[in-house]
C-alpha cells in the first residue's frame, strides 16, 4: 500500500466528525493493506509506530528537508526505515540517525511528511484512538466487535490483534488468553459522588475497597520470574524490588495480580502521591494503623537495597497457577486472592448491605489518610480494560485527571518559576483538549521547581507571560464545583480548582473528556 494512501485516510479521518464514517475509512484503509503490512499499517491508523522507541525527538523534527514532488514510499519501506532509525546505537549515533531521518523525509511528499511528524512525536490527533481502530478492525475482517475488544483487552497490542483478525478471523481472536508475563488493561472504576449512588450502581450486597492513592501495578509471577507493570502497561520490575520480594515470598507458581504499591509514614499512613511516585518514601517499620501493614518481605528487600520502601497491597487475583479467573465473579476470585496472597498485602475490604454500612466504611477510610473507597458488585467478572458501573469509586472531593495546555510566569515569590496552569479536558470527538480555567493552588515550592523544568521541555512557544506547551502532561485537579462560563469555548469553568497531584501514570489519551465535566455541571454520576 502507498504510504500516500495512508496519510490521505489518517487526514480524512482528522476532517470527519462522525465516529461512522471515520470507522468506515478505517475499515477501507485495513483491508488495502498487505497482510505483511498490518502491523505497522494498524499502527499508524492509530497514531503510533510499531517501534515504540526510536531516539527522534522534536528537536529532530524542526529542521527538515523539502518535501518530494511525488510519492514513492510504501507502508513497508516507511517501517523498515524507521526500523533502521531505531536501531542506531553507540558514537556518532546522532549524527546517523539525522542523516536516515532526513533520507526517509526527503523521500515523502508534504501529506507523507505531516503523517511522519505527527507519528514521530506522538502528536498525531485525527481522532483514530484505540477503541476506534478496534471497531474498524471489526468491520474490516467482519467478525464481532465484542471479540475485537476481548482479544485486545487480553493481548494489549492492537497491531497483534488487526493481524489476527484480519488473517484468521473470529477464531483467530478466540485463541487469545491471559498471558502470563504479558500485562492486559486493567480494570477500571467510574466515579460517584457519594456511597449511596455507588451503590445504586453495584447493587447489594456490595463490596467496598479502601482507595489506595498510590501506583497501580499489575504483577505476573511465573515461577521465580516476576515482572511489575504499570496501569498504562510500562514494566517498571527493576524500580520496585520490594514488590518483586513480596511476590516471590507467596506460595503459588503462577500469578497475576492487580493492586496498588504506595508509600507509608512510620504510623502506617500513606505518603503524599508525589512522595510514593518519586521514591521518597521513608523506610517504615510494621504497624497496623490505618488498616495497613508493611511485609516483613518488604522490609527485608528495602534493607538490602537501601531503596524507600513502597509497600504492595493487592485487591485481585486474575491467575492461579495455570488457571484464569478473569471471567468468574469477583467473590470467586478475591476468595482465591485471600487463599494466596499473605493477610499483611490485601486491600482493607468489607462487604455491605446498605448505605449506613458503606458510609461507615468511607468514613473511616478516609480518616486514616486513604483517597477513598471504590464499591464493587461482588457478581461481576474482571472486565479487563473497561469502566463499567461494576466498580464505582467514591472520593470525598470532585477530582479530574486534566492536560496542562500553557504556563504562566509567576510573579512576586513565585518570579522565575512557572506557576498558573492552563487546564484543558479531552474532546472524545475531535481528539483535541477544551481549555476549563486556571489555577496556580496547591503549588509547594518543589512542585514550582519541577514543573518549570517539565514546561519548559515540553515548549512549542516561550512567551514573555505565556508559556504553551505540548498537551503531554496530565495533572490529577480537585475542584469544589463546574459552573458555567463564558470565557471558555466547552461553556464551563471549574470552581476553585487546585492541584492534587501530576499523573506520569497517564497519558493525555486517558484525560477525562469535558462530558465528565458537563456531566458534573449537570448533576450526573461521571463515568
Amino acid at each position: 500500500m502507498r504510504f500516500l494512501d495512508l496519510a490521505a485516510t489518517s487526514a480524512a479521518v482528522g476532517a470527519t466528525s462522525g465516529r461512522r464514517a471515520k470507522v468506515e475509512l478505517l475499515a477501507a484503509a485495513l483491508r488495502s493493506l498487505d497482510p505483511a503490512e498490518v502491523p505497522a499499517g494498524a499502527g499508524y491508523l492509530a497514531g503510533e509506530l510499531r517501534q515504540r522507541q526510536t531516539g527522534v525527538g522534536w528537536a529532530s523534527l524542526r529542521d527538515l528537508p523539502p518535501p518530494a514532488a511525488e510519492p514513492a514510499l510504501t507502508v513497508a519501506a516507511v517501517d523498515a526505515a524507521v526500523d533502521e532509525i531505531a536501531a542506531v546505537r553507540g558514537p556518532g549515533s546522532q549524527a546517523r540517525r539525522r542523516e536516515l531521518l532526513g533520507r526517509l523525509f526527503a523521500t515523502a511528499t508534504a501529506d507523507e511528511q505531516r503523517l511522519l511528524v505527527g507519528l514521530f512525536s506522538g502528536e498525531l490527533r485525527q481522532g483514530a484512538q484505540a477503541g476506534l481502530l478496534a471497531d474498524a478492525v471489526a468491520r474490516a475482517a467482519e467478525v464481532p466487535l465484542a471479540a475485537v475488544r476481548r482479544a485486545l483487552l487480553l493481548a494489549g497490542d492492537l497491531r497483534e490483534v488487526a493481524v489476527a483478525a484480519l488473517s484468521g478471523g473470529a477464531a483467530a481472536l478466540a485463541a487469545f488468553g491471559l498471558q502470563v508475563g504479558r500485562p492486559l488493561a486493567p480494570m477500571l472504576a467510574q466515579s460517584a459522588p457519594t456511597v449511596d449512588e455507588a451503590l445504586a450502581a453495584t447493587g447489594t450486597p456490595a463490596v467496598v475497597d479502601v482507595k489506595l492513592d498510590g501506583i497501580r501495578i499489575q504483577v505476573h509471577r511465573s515461577g521465580q520470574d516476576i515482572a511489575v507493570f504499570t496501569r498504562s502497561l510500562d514494566d517498571i520490575t527493576g524500580r520496585l524490588p520490594e514488590v518483586v520480594a513480596a511476590v516471590r515470598a507467596l506460595p503459588a507458581r503462577e500469578l497475576v495480580l492487580d493492586g496498588e504499591a504506595i508509600g507509608l509514614d512510620a504510623a502506617g499512613r500513606p505518603l503524599p502521591f508525589q512522595e510514593t511516585s518519586s521514591r521518597a518514601a521513608r523506610r517504615t517499620t510494621p504497624s497496623t494503623t490505618g488498616g495497613t501493614a508493611v511485609a516483613p518481605a518488604v522490609l527485608a528487600a528495602a534493607e538490602r537495597t537501601g531503596q524507600a520502601v513502597l509497600t504492595p497491597y493487592f485487591f485481585d487475583l486474575l491467575h492461579l497457577d495455570g488457571t484464569d479467573l478473569i471471567d468468574l465473579p469477583g467473590r470467586e476470585r478475591w476468595a482465591a486472592l485471600a487463599g494466596a496472597v499473605d493477610p499483611s498485602l490485601l486491600v482493607g475490604r468489607m462487604e455491605v448491605d446498605g448505605p449506613e454500612q458503606a458510609g461507615a466504611a468511607f468514613a473511616a477510610a478516609v480518616d486514616a489518610g486513604q483517597e477513598g473507597v471504590v464499591v464493587k458488585d461482588p457478581d461481576a467478572p474482571y472486565d479487563a480494560g473497561r469502566r463499567g458501573s461494576a466498580w464505582v469509586k467514591v472520593k470525598p472531593r470532585h477530582t479530574l485527571d486534566l492536560v496542562v495546555l500553557a504556563v504562566e510566569w509567576g510573579s512576586g515569590r513565585r518570579q522565575g518559576w512557572l506557576s498558573n496552569l492552563h487546564l484543558g479536558a479531552r474532546d472524545p470527538r475531535t481528539g483535541e483538549f477544551v481549555m476549563l480555567g486556571k489555577t496556580f493552588k496547591g503549588l509547594s515550592d518543589e512542585l514550582l521547581r519541577w514543573q518549570t523544568e517539565r514546561f519548559l521541555g515540553l515548549a512549542v512557544e516561550k512567551g514573555d507571560w505565556v508559556v504553551r506547551v505540548r498537551p503531554e502532561q496530565v495533572v490529577e485537579i480537585a475542584f469544589d464545583g463546574v459552573q458555567t462560563s463564558s470565557r471558555y469555548p466547552g461553556g464551563v469553568a471549574l470552581r476553585f480548582a487546585r492541584v492534587v497531584r501530576y499523573r506520569d501514570d497517564k497519558s493525555a489519551a486517558e484525560a477525562d473528556t469535558i462530558d465528565a465535566v458537563r456531566a458534573i455541571h449537570a448533576g450526573r454520576p461521571t463515568g
